[in-house]
């Protein structure tokens, strides 16, 4: 289910929204403390921002501003603030799209589905990697096995996405080092191994015997026995 952030001042617009939303399946969250709107967005992660413009504190274009130095998540400006230069302003700081106040829910509606299709259909089928019964989401960076999933770090996520690409396949330390660290210079050995040690901690959920299987000289696998 796609989630949808609204940081509207106005509690009767930003309701009526959700409400609406919701009617089209879409999970939707109001923001009431807007003096910390960046926080929220890194914790809910949702994946379209409807912003307003007049906010306490900071305006949205200082929140938009400050999402886009974290994020690419598509976000439309919501606004009785309608001078061209209000929407100039608001493409510049990297809104997607800028619909005025008083508007049409269908409409609203309408757009926010434009830019999702637009967004994620296609990304999401490049964001999906599997190997037998295994799931890799890129875009929320969970592992799946069956009913089980598991949260990735940044890197244990590169890791399986290098692994799972070339499962069955012997992937080296120089080739694991230059995806993680862009080099394989002045990173300690044990960096890696630390990194590895870890990922195969949480990969015991599954309770899937050797996983990844390491050989000296080869470097690491990712193979299992369905059977197992």
């Amino acid at each position: 289910m796609y989630k949808i952030m609204i940081v509207e001042d106005d509690e009767v617009i930003a309701n009526t929204i959700k409400q609406h939303l919701e009617t089209w399946n879409y999970e939707v969250m109001i923001v009431e403390d807007f003096e910390h709107v960046l926080d929220i967005f890194m914790k809910y992660q949702p994946h379209l921002i409807l912003l307003d413009i007049t906010l306490p504190y900071y305006n949205g274009y200082y929140w938009c501003q400050q999402i886009r130095h974290k994020s690419e998540v598509p976000i439309i400006f919501i606004s009785s603030v309608s001078e061209n230069m209000s929407i100039v302003m608001a493409m510049n700081m990297g809104g997607d799209d800028f619909i005025n106040k008083p508007f049409d829910l269908n409409i609203l509606t309408s757009k926010v589905q434009a830019i999702m299709r637009r967004t994620y259909t296609f990304s999401k089928q490049l964001s999906i990697i599997t190997y037998k019964d295994l799931m890799l989401n890129l875009l929320d960076a969970t592992l799946s096995y069956h009913d089980q999933s598991l949260e990735l770090t940044k890197n244990e996520l590169k890791i399986m996405q290098l692994l799972m690409n070339k499962h069955e396949t012997y992937v080296s330390r120089d080739e694991l080092m230059m995806t993680l660290w862009q080099s394989d210079q002045f990173i300690d050995d044990n960096t890696l191994s630390v990194n590895m040690n870890r990922l195969r901690k949480k990969l015991e959920i599954f309770d899937i015997q050797n996983l990844i299987t390491t050989k000296k000289g080869l470097g690491y696998m990712l193979a299992y026995d369905e059977l197992s």
